[in-house]
């Protein structure tokens, strides 16, 4: 079935422009009607599995109410310093939330003003998977953290078995705040989500913000843009990982508006079976004086592929820009595969920018070194990939810990 005819029979099965969001749907719905789902001629999309993409439409919009009841005991207890919301999907995630002291509701006034426009500053040529999610959500989350909070907030965004859900969320964070933020998405068998979040950053902020991703069962698929704007001498460190997923597509885009900022990315991808997890991240400089440290892990086994993506932009008046970017790739079978790009894009001529990309395997001396103190063939191999993931996820809120990750990323890949 052709791309355009794929897009006509899923809008056509989503209900009517409704809620809070019913006029960003009717954009997003006329748009993909306009560009219809991607090939591989289109660049950002040149090695995407398509018929995972395309399945990825197969599934109904979940459309029930009170969700919340029914899936609060799947997960671990929050921490007592740490506020916790847990998206209900097509009910208006504000509704029954206690918000904490220093975080609000935007007034529809701020939601006008700034709904959209990150997204804009990215200028994403046929961005799909923004259009995917304007098309289907229909409320939104957008919240306020105020200059004088300086604690920690837990999103977590469920997926629901043989359904697809959508979820929009804004988030302003003004000046001085500090923010210790953690989302965490679950997939069923079965199940599709797509995430749209734009996070707005005042100047002095510093957000620290861990992203967990994780599939369950066969054929959950996840698709999320992360868009970032940044102030000046504002600090932004994300630390993300996805696994489990049969498809999944992250694309984290981060513009540092003014200069004088400072981003930190480390992402951890794994795959097995014949999944496919990429991530596609943009970083621009729109003034001079700014710094990125970028590191991007994979670890692919048996038939999966993972793929990056990264693209940073340095035009004229970002001088004095320092930007690094390393790709770290680990391939555990022969018949996985690994494809890394690296995209850059500098016009300032006083800069510093470097990038680099390996692809390995498991080191034989490591290995052997392990096994010749007694410790058995498997045990070693986890402390191995235990340790290359430690780059990463040692940088999570120790909070984090109680999802479990670290022991379904060491115990589900084999080599």
């Amino acid at each position: 079935m052709k791309s355009s005819a794929i897009c006509r029979e899923w809008i056509n099965s989503l209900p009517p422009p409704q809620g809070y969001l019913k006029k960003e749907q009717t954009i997003g719905r006329e748009l993909l009607l306009k560009k219809g789902m991607p090939s591989n001629k289109d660049e950002a999309w040149r090695l995407c599995n398509l018929n995972k993409l395309n399945s990825f439409l197969s599934l109904p919009e979940f459309n029930k109410r009170d969700l919340s009841s029914k899936i609060k005991s799947i997960f671990p207890e929050k921490d007592n310093d740490r506020e916790r919301i847990i998206i209900n999907p097509h009910e208006n995630p504000i509704k029954d939330i206690n918000l904490p002291n220093g975080i609000d509701k935007l007034s529809d006034m701020e939601i006008k003003e700034n709904l959209g426009e990150i997204v804009k500053l990215t200028n994403i040529k046929n961005d799909v998977s923004v259009c995917l999610n304007q098309a289907a959500s229909s409320e939104l989350l957008a919240l306020k953290i105020k200059s004088n909070f300086h604690e920690s907030l837990e999103i977590v965004l469920p997926s629901i078995a043989e359904n697809s859900v959508f979820t929009r969320i804004f988030l302003l964070i003004e000046e001085g705040a500090k923010l210790d933020l953690l989302q965490v998405f679950i997939g069923k068998n079965n199940s599709a989500q797509n995430h749209l979040i734009e996070i707005k950053l005042e100047s002095n902020v510093e957000l620290t913000h861990g992203l967990i991703s994780m599939g369950e069962g066969h054929q959950s698929s996840s698709i999320c843009t992360l868009a970032v704007e940044q102030s000046e001498k504002s600090k932004y460190s994300l630390h993300s990982i996805h696994h489990g997923w049969n498809y999944a597509r992250f694309e984290p885009r981060i513009i540092q508006s003014k200069g004088e900022a400072s981003t930190i990315m480390k992402g951890l991808q794994v795959t097995k079976s014949k999944e496919q997890i990429a991530t596609h991240s943009l970083i621009r400089f729109e003034g001079p004086n700014g710094k990125l440290d970028q590191l991007q892990k994979a670890v692919a086994s048996e038939y999966s592929h993972c793929i990056f993506n990264g693209s940073i932009a340095v035009p004229q008046n970002a001088q004095k820009t320092e930007a690094a970017q390393l790709s770290r790739n680990l391939l555990l079978s022969k018949r996985a595969r690994i494809d890394t790009k690296p995209e850059l894009e500098i016009i300032a001529d006083d800069v510093s920018c470097t990038h680099g990309a390996t692809v390995s395997q498991l080191q034989e001396e490591e290995l052997f070194y392990l096994l010749s103190r007694g410790i058995d063939n498997d045990h070693a191999n986890s402390l191995l990939l235990q340790g290359y993931y430690e780059e990463v996820v040692s940088n999570f809120p120790t909070s984090a810990n109680k999802w479990n990750f670290i022991e379904k990323l060491i115990r589900e890949i084999k080599k």
